[in-house]
């Protein structure tokens, strides 16, 4: 089973197409961006989401962005439109950092390119971001699958494991992070249940996750997000699995709002908890969790379900996307490099070394 939840059709004239994850699991629809401006829409609604999936869409994103300038624009107009459609896609999302790092690198790559010949044809430049944009993407497809095989040992036969939010092939250009380790370990023939939160208040883990799982044949049963602390109780639970989207050079990891409430749970309960993600995800340039910007949602998303007004007119909300779990309550955090038992900022440092 392989989503492709992104996908570049064509060559540098082509277009991003994307799985519109707003309509999961009830419609299958495809969305096509050839717009910088339709692809911030994207993934300000969460079209598409998931920390290296928004990545790999903005890389793709300045692609777009040189293909509506004249094939006589110089090089220098060619910069401008990327540092353009860049503003754009970077005021998107604020906490997922693989955003930020895939601007940056494809971003120092056209500069280096510009430097490098400066004579070139505008057509140069963009077949370049291209470029470069497809190796982000191929990067991303391994990344995931070595992520899942470094992993999967911390999944037992017959284990319960809880996840939350999604970070499966619908978060990545590959099969994804969290769910990658799943998936690696159900290839093995191991025998486990998935416990899925269902993550409000846009329920990606019920929405998505679930139906992941369910289309790879694992078994998996959806939870109100405030049942699994019952569940660990039970013994139900074996280990935590999530993803991230930032995590802090001391391995404090931000991931979706309930994420910090999962990690005490297993803690008091004695259930080891690991975080998925690739080595892009950490921010070299912020030290600790508490710096880490945490992205304010619209009240709109807590007050409403479904179309259904559940909250009084006037009543204040509170609706932050992510929240930060420390890392003294990470068991381990697994890369596509290896796995970092119980981080700090020394054995972080030594890993991305």
């Amino acid at each position: 089973m392989f989503i492709q939840a992104i996908k570049w059709v064509g060559d540098t004239g082509g277009f991003l197409e994307l799985i519109d994850q707003r309509q999961l699991p009830g419609k299958f629809v495809k969305l096509r961006c050839s717009e910088v401006e339709q692809l911030c829409q994207a993934i300000k609604t969460l079209a598409v989401r998931g920390a290296p999936a928004i990545g790999v869409a903005a890389a793709y994103g300045l692609v777009l962005a040189l293909q509506k300038l004249d094939a006589a624009a110089d090089l220098q107009h060619g910069l401008a439109a990327l540092a353009e459609a860049q503003d754009c896609l970077a005021a998107t999302r604020p906490t997922a950092v693989n955003l930020f790092w895939a601007l940056t690198r494809v971003k120092k790559s056209a500069h280096d390119f510009v430097a490098a010949h400066p004579a070139a044809k505008l057509e140069k430049l963009h077949q370049h971001i291209f470029a470069q944009a497809d190796a982000i993407y191929r990067e991303d497809v391994q990344m995931c699958r070595r992520i899942g095989q470094n992993g999967e040992k911390f999944i037992k036969p017959g284990a319960g494991i809880l996840t939350h939010c999604n970070a499966g092939a619908l978060a990545a250009a590959g099969q994804g992070t969290a769910l990658s380790v799943m998936f690696e370990a159900h290839k093995k023939g191991k025998k486990f249940k998935v416990y899925v939160d269902e993550t409000r208040p846009l329920l990606q883990g019920a929405r998505l996750t679930a139906w992941e799982l369910q289309q790879a044949g694992i078994d998996v049963t959806v939870i109100c997000d405030n049942m699994a602390g019952w569940l660990m109780k039970q013994g139900k639970i074996n280990a935590v699995i999530t993803g991230a989207d930032r995590i802090a050079t001391n391995g404090d990891a931000a991931n979706k709002i309930g994420t910090y409430s999962l990690s005490i749970l297993a803690r008091e309960h004695g259930i080891p908890f690991y975080i998925a993600a690739p080595s892009s995800t950490f921010d070299l340039a912020i030290k600790k969790g508490a710096d880490i910007p945490i992205e304010q949602r619209p009240a709109e998303e807590v007050s409403r379900f479904v179309g259904t007004q559940i909250a009084p007119d006037g009543a204040a909300v509170y609706n932050p996307a992510f929240d930060v779990t420390e890392a003294k309550d990470i068991s381990a955090i697994i890369t596509e490099r290896g796995v970092i038992e119980k981080p700090n900022a020394r054995k972080v440092a030594r890993h991305l070394a």
